[in-house]
């Protein structure tokens, strides 16, 4: 804690000056709850962004997060917190740095029916490391602190802070004593992370010298510990193949040639099978779940595993007789790539694996360059790869907008960036905005399909009111498209019905909504006029959303499974 001052503070003030202090640019908030500090964050230079749900300003939150490895704050009022609980889950999944604040009735309207309070611990906690009540004015020293510093330290997830007041009022108007603002660190996540002991990196090599072919399946930790440059290295000196995670993307550039795609459920074929074929997996900063594994199938139950985690709790949670490294990320790749020689074999075995990649894209190639109307959505995908600038942060949806995007969309430069949605349809929209504003000099590209979109649609009101330059690109097949052939099955045998009712719905003009709000507004039905259309909305550096026409029938990739899976 540093900048003690010796006079007193209204909790309004101390509240605007810490967030200052902790380097907080935005937050994120549905009305209505701490205005007065509001109005003192308009003095210090903090943009307010009102959203028009509370959801949507968990997602902003959780997209600023991820794009700047910044805390991202959001706020609502009592009646909203069962709302902004929900809006954490992704953020909680994807392990991002977010606090959350809410209002709550004052001690003498608890448990006695109060008009629209109910207990909130219980909402947040399944997403939050910790749910925490302040009760006066003088606690916001520590608890905002404490705040920031679990949501950053370790494994990153959300935090929630009950503030005494239905708006927060009730701390708003207390007097902070003597007020301490917290340490600047606080506010990102950590720039030095233990370090894994030799002793780990050792017990790792002697593992990883005796496989004939390893690969590397890397996540989301590795992102947020900047590990690109060593694994990078790591897989080039030694001719690994690298897997990602869907969190994952971006470690390397997807057109690399030691690239072998996503793994998983949201998986092309080759990707699982070529992390079945390896005889040693390195785990870096990669959970483990059910989805990086095709429900734990891939890799083999009982194979090899070095598995590199700055979270001492994820190692060996999913496979036994792991091989573990305790520590960041960046540090321990390097480390072990230090402590190893190549082998020929493992050359023979990333050539092999880039065979077998340069084939699937040779039969997908057709689809990537069809002239289909409606449009396929893989020459969706590969005009936004041709459209994306060098910098770019592409944001993508849950369901079919992450496969589509995991397997059919490239992302070839080193400073190009890879958000996804951990689960929540809609997701994509809100938190494209909260990236933009956490990453302003980069363009922004948001994929969503138009099921997803409809979730947050009048967020383009938010979009219009602050300017923000995001692209959002609207994968419009009137309806949602992953589910169509399962839904036709059930129908099979029946005569009459109607399967539609299900999951279809629209066909909904996007274009014309956007001009609505105030954004500028595309309508692509045919594939040459798609890339022209993509590169000059980006370039305009205005909000925009571009309406892409899509055939509902193809499918995305299957992701592969061993045969006795």
């Amino acid at each position: 804690m540093t900048e003690e001052k010796t006079t007193s503070m209204k909790g309004a003030r101390y509240l605007a000056e810490a967030f200052k202090a902790l380097g907080v640019s935005h937050v994120f908030f549905m009305d209505a709850i701490l205005r007065p500090t509001l109005v003192e964050m308009e003095e210090l230079g903090i943009t307010r962004i009102l959203a028009h749900s509370e959801k949507s300003a968990a997602y902003m939150a959780d997209g600023y997060a991820r794009v700047s490895n910044r805390v991202g704050v959001c706020m609502a009022q009592s009646v909203g917190a069962a709302n902004l609980a929900a809006g954490l889950q992704d953020a909680f999944l994807h392990r991002a740095p977010v606090v959350a604040l809410t209002g709550r009735k004052e001690p003498m309207l608890r448990y006695r029916n109060a008009y629209q309070e109910v207990a909130h611990t219980p909402f947040f906690s399944s997403v939050t490391k910790a749910s925490m009540d302040i009760a006066e004015a003088r606690e916001l020293p520590h608890l905002l602190a404490q705040a920031f510093r679990m949501a950053t330290d370790g494994s990153p997830r959300p935090v929630h802070l009950d503030l005494n007041g239905l708006g927060g009022e009730i701390l708003e108007k207390g007097d902070v004593p003597s007020p301490t603002f917290p340490d600047a660190a606080l506010g990102c996540l950590p720039v030095h992370r233990p370090v894994a002991p030799k002793p780990m990196i050792e017990a790792a090599a002697a593992r990883l010298c005796v496989a004939e072919r390893p690969v590397m399946v890397v996540g989301a930790g590795a992102i947020q510990a900047g590990a690109h440059a060593e694994i990078l290295a790591f897989a080039e000196r030694c001719a690994i193949p690298v897997a990602t995670s869907l969190g994952g993307r971006t470690i390397v550039p997807t057109t690399h040639k030691l690239h072998i795609g996503t793994v998983g459920t949201y998986s092309a074929p080759t990707g699982n099978q070529l992390v079945y074929e390896a005889d040693l997996v390195i785990y870096i900063g990669c959970h483990a779940g059910d989805q990086p594994t095709n429900n734990y199938t891939v890799p083999r139950q009982g194979g090899a595993i070095i598995q590199i985690d700055l979270d001492g709790q994820e190692i060996g949670r999913n496979y036994p007789g792991v091989t573990g490294v305790w520590g960041c990320p960046r540090q321990a790749v390097a480390d072990l790539d230090a402590a190893v020689s190549p082998k020929e074999s493992w050359k023979t075995f990333a050539t092999h694996a880039a065979r077998r990649i340069a084939l699937w894209r040779g039969e997908m190639e057709p689809h990537l360059s069809s002239d289909a109307t409606p449009l396929r959505v893989e020459r969706l995908c590969r005009e936004i790869s041709d459209a994306l600038p060098e910098n770019a942060v592409l944001v993508a949806d849950t369901g079919y907008s992450g496969i589509w995007t995991a397997t059919m969309l490239d992302l070839p430069h080193k400073g190009q960036s890879y958000l996804r949605a951990a689960g929540s349809l809609g997701w994509a929209f809100p938190a494209a905005l909260g990236a933009q504003c956490g990453a302003p000099d980069r363009p922004v590209v948001c994929f969503s399909g138009d099921g997803a979109f409809y979730y947050h649609l009048s967020e383009l009101e938010t979009q219009s009111r602050w300017n923000i330059p995001v692209v959002t690109v609207i994968n419009n097949n009137s309806g949602f498209g992953q589910g169509t052939p399962k839904v036709a099955s059930f129908y099979a045998g029946r005569s009459g019905g109607s399967p539609e009712e299900i999951n279809r719905f629209g066909p909904t003009d996007f274009r014309a909504v956007a001009k609505d709000f105030g954004v500028d507004g595309y309508r692509v039905e045919r594939p040459e006029d798609l890339g022209p259309v993509l590169k000059a909305a980006i370039a305009a550096r205005r909000p925009a959303l571009i309406d892409v026409v899509t055939d509902i029938h193809p499918r995305a990739p299957e992701a592969w499974s061993p045969p006795s899976a």
